[in-house]
């Protein structure tokens, strides 16, 4: 058993919030209440004082480089990193060597996932190879635990074979997500086609890359009824094209990451490679488009898009190295730093976008504090500062180390363990024992 005691608590998904004691049994909530007495000497106690009590984090794009790229991450160092960051469930993308196109290599990472301490997922591909022609055995897949289906990385430019994946995924009830950007209007992936582009003296990356493939995607999902993910939006060209279309279907998601909400392409010109990723950072006005997507419900889901390279990788010139950046261990306090603090977004607006939505996008259960439910859980110190770095991931591959930010996480519980401490040693903890990791919180959830 499991008590945590005198904390400020907030479900997204009921609305239900204020102070409440939660009673863990095994790995459910068993009961949530005032002052609740410790039902046996044997029982845990985690002090959470001055803690907000939160659902486990959902992030529903990550990659764990697993198997194939051992040397940037593997699924146990992401799933730390995740654990450190808040994040009870993750769901992996395919793009990994050999792809998750099959059964055999699914059936592996999910094997390795159960041994993590949270809750790994992972999405299969659409196609075989990641090739955009032929159809993976998607019955076959969805049988054996994918929780839905995508070629994150590469961008599926047949239309026939969008339309057949979309009507296939509708049948199995299951999401596919896409990765939109155009291959043959991009002269260098990764830096925006603009001011960041003609400091290098590059082409870069020209938002019509985007953009062209979010509208051909939102119709395509509008005639087949398919339940779709635009993942990690970056032109407010795009989210005005998805609000147009969530009006029309509940089935249309679009997820955001924290860098996109938080940087411009002038993080490009500061700190090179460390901020280059696909899509690319760029404008303020795009920037400040989805935070408003994000404040009016356009944009469903923030999503990390959890990239580890090598150090090695990213010393590369700036034209050669990889895009993509870490994100798990920094996406809540920045979430905190640049949506709530400057009042854009509710902490419960924000939980609901890290934790409910992208829960319900895979049809999981996760995302909500309630008797009965899942003892997934994270206890956050909004007034705490965390300086980020010192990763537990492998790669450390960001712009954001070294920066001041709001917020961090106190301790994380997936299936009734405490996973992650802050000031505790890596190892579970004994029972019995007596915890207080409590915080200052003055961001008063409305």
């Amino acid at each position: 058993m499991l008590l945590i005691r005198n904390g400020y608590m907030i479900d997204p998904e009921s609305g239900m919030e204020g102070k409440y004691d939660l009673l863990i049994e095994g790995d459910r909530i068993s009961k949530i209440g005032k002052e609740l007495p410790v039902p046996e000497e044997s029982c845990e106690i985690i002090e959470a004082e001055g803690l907000l009590a939160a659902p486990g984090l959902v992030d529903v794009h990550v990659h764990f480089r697993d198997p194939g790229f051992p040397d940037k991450e593997d699924i146990f160092t992401g799933a730390r990193a995740a654990a450190k960051g808040g994040y009870t469930t993750v769901v992996m993308m395919g793009n990994t060597r050999p792809c998750i196109d099959n059964a055999d290599t699914l059936n592996a990472v999910l094997e390795k996932g159960k041994q993590t301490g949270i809750h790994v997922l992972s999405c299969a591909n659409v196609t075989m190879g990641m090739q955009g022609r032929e159809l993976t055995p998607m019955e076959e897949l969805a049988a054996r635990g994918a929780a839905g289906f995508t070629d994150d990385g590469i961008p599926l430019m047949e239309k026939d074979v969008v339309r057949a994946a979309m009507e296939r995924t509708a049948e199995l009830n299951l999401p596919v997500s896409f990765h939109e950007e155009d291959p043959g209007l991009i002269s260098e992936n990764g830096i925006n086609r603009g001011k960041a582009s003609a400091h290098f003296g590059i082409g870069g990356s020209p938002r019509e890359a985007e953009i062209s493939l979010v509208e051909r995607d939102l119709e395509l999902a509008l005639e087949t009824g398919a339940c779709i993910n635009i993942q990690h939006i970056s032109a407010r060209e795009s989210v005005e094209l998805v609000r147009r279309a969530r009006k029309q279907s509940p089935k249309i998601h679009a997820e955001a990451t924290p860098h996109h909400f938080t940087l411009t392409e002038e993080a490009v010109i500061r700190y090179g490679a460390m901020a280059k990723m696909n899509p690319p950072l760029r404008e303020e006005a795009d920037r400040l488009a989805i935070i408003e997507g994000l404040a009016d419900g356009t944009i469903d889901i923030i999503a990390t898009d959890h990239a580890p390279h090598t150090e090695e990788e990213k010393a590369r010139p700036l034209t050669q190295a990889p895009s993509g950046i870490i994100g798990l261990e920094t996406a809540l306090a920045l979430g905190i730093t640049n949506l709530v603090q400057p009042g854009y977004l509710t902490m419960r607006q924000l939980l609901c976008l890290m934790s409910t939505n992208p829960a319900n996008l895979y049809r999981l259960d996760a995302g909500y504090l309630a008797e009965g439910g899942p003892a997934d859980l994270v206890l956050i110190d909004t007034m705490g500062e965390t300086v980020a770095g010192d990763y537990a991931s492998r790669s450390s591959n960001t712009p954001f180390t070294g920066w001041k930010l709001r917020g961090r996480v106190a301790a994380t519980i997936a299936s009734g363990r405490i996973v992650y401490a802050r000031d505790e040693k890596e190892e579970f903890p004994p029972c019995a024992q007596l915890y207080n990791v409590a915080g200052a919180m003055d961001i008063a959830p409305q």
